[in-house]
């Protein structure tokens, strides 16, 4: 399983001095968890954000959508809303298609996933990167202290998730028996009742998990959970894709620089009558003087002849 997305970064900076609880599993390589900090997050504090997915969110024309489910319905109203949820749902995927990173991908998603799935007041993702949890993407601070709850306790749904089914849903965590050192801690903490957890994962990698909180009980119906497995389906692809992009742009960036440090050893080499590891030292120690990148002096030797000026900058 594939864990590390090098682009995105913890949400905040650790707070506290609670140190995190190594996760037990033994499944995907996760030890040592650290915790990522939430910024303004205080432990013990019960959050009262106003935020629901009636409050008329919109992400870039994607509608929130109602909590009601009407029922019952007749066929028309059915087709309809099909037809609704459809191009909900293009819409959707051309949103997330349209980030060029990995953390613009997964930022875009909570944001989206909040809009959309009827319940939701708080979402986030926890990716593993060298084999720990960590919040790179979040709506607002809750999510964060809940998936803090999740990596100090070492288990939690979106961990299990990730772990062990592709989908957890509770309705109660007051009184959920299947992660006893997360779901106490995280109602006296964060005043989250419900949980959505979703792997995020294509046929060959497993990329992370998205994560659904509601502060109100037995938030999640059938429905929320069917719109959040399509929006988690939709999103994996779409990280997979900015995590290959920023990939190829990397190497692309790599071979470039190899390219113009290759041709400035060449040139000083010709110029100095120098060996090659002559030529390469001497680029490395302008670049160290300079505190400048080695490619950036391999540049102005290509287009100059000449080492720059080894005076620090």
């Amino acid at each position: 399983m594939s864990s590390d997305l090098t682009s995105p970064q913890p949400v905040g900076d650790p707070t506290g001095s609670v140190e995190p609880t190594p996760i037990s599993r033994t499944a995907g390589g996760i030890v040592e968890p650290r915790r990522p900090g939430d910024g303004n997050v205080t432990d013990d504090i019960y959050f009262t954000t106003q935020l629901t997915a009636t409050d008329g969110v919109s992400v870039d024309g994607i509608a929130a959508r109602s909590l009601d489910v009407a029922t019952p319905q007749d066929t028309a109203q059915r087709t309809s809303d099909l037809s609704g949820l459809a191009s909900q749902f293009a819409a959707v995927a051309r949103a997330l298609a349209a980030e060029e990173t990995v953390a613009e991908t997964l930022q875009r998603l909570v944001e989206i996933a909040r809009a959309i799935v009827p319940g939701c007041h708080h979402a986030g993702v926890t990716v593993l990167r060298r084999g720990r949890p960590e919040t790179p993407a979040a709506t607002d601070d809750v999510s964060c202290a809940v998936d803090r709850v999740q990596y100090e306790a070492g288990e939690g749904p979106c961990l299990s998730a990730i772990l062990e089914q592709p989908t957890y849903r509770t309705g109660d965590l007051a009184a959920e028996a299947r992660w006893p050192r997360f779901s106490r801690p995280a109602v006296e903490r964060t005043g989250v009742h419900s949980v959505l957890a979703y792997r995020l994962f294509t046929e060959v990698d497993t990329l992370g998990a998205l994560n659904l909180y509601s502060r109100e009980r037995d938030a999640f119906d059938d429905e929320a959970e069917a719109i959040g497995t399509i929006l988690a389906a939709h999103a994996a692809l779409a990280l997979a894709r900015a995590r290959e992009r920023e990939q190829i742009t990397g190497l692309e960036q790599a071979v470039a620089s190899n390219r113009s440090i290759g041709m400035a050893i060449g040139i000083l080499m010709a110029i100095r009558r120098i060996g090659q590891d002559e030529a390469f030292d001497l680029l490395r120690r302008v670049s160290q003087r300079t505190n400048r990148k080695l490619r950036e002096i391999a540049d102005e030797v290509v287009h100059t002849g000449q080492l720059p000026d080894a005076t620090p900058r």
